[in-house]
């Protein structure tokens, strides 16, 4: 049922061709990443991660990234405004507030003193080191 209640549905798209003068589109809130939306890459290599989270639109100050054994979260703080300038008049002003967090588990724990972030024309690349010695051990059965 969920996914006949989201937004940019097929009803969205039916109703803004059969009526387009009473389908109002916000001015803010498309461009905004959602959970679902934010798009990451993962790539293994033999000594760690590098993960690509795409997040458009926001600030390196309103992302954080928590590493927690080999559990990796990201979290941003979207704050978008319309901004007013001198000689206007203002009809419709809209802001939007939120934010948004993903979480993933890696197949081996990261060494989190390593770790290195980079932010850069919207995306986040994470340097992700393995955690050396937390590979299984096998137990002899007596």
């Amino acid at each position: 049922m969920n996914s006949l209640v989201t937004r940019g549905s097929l009803f969205d798209d039916f109703f803004k061709d059969v009526a387009p003068g009473f389908y109002v589109r916000p001015l803010h809130g498309d461009g905004v990443p959602s959970p679902a939306q934010i798009k990451v890459d993962v790539k293994e290599t033999d000594g760690g991660y590098t993960v690509q989270a795409e997040v458009p639109g926001v600030p390196k100050e309103d992302i954080h990234v928590a590493i927690d054994g080999n559990v990796v979260s990201l979290r941003a703080e979207v704050r978008q405004h319309d901004q007013k300038t001198e000689g206007e008049k203002v009809l419709r002003s809209e802001r939007y507030f939120g934010s948004v967090a993903r979480s993933f588990q890696l197949p081996v724990d990261v060494d989190a003193t390593q770790a290195k972030a980079k932010y850069d024309n919207g995306v986040l690349t994470l340097t992700l080191p393995k955690k050396q010695g937390g590979s299984a051990q096998r137990l002899n059965i007596e």
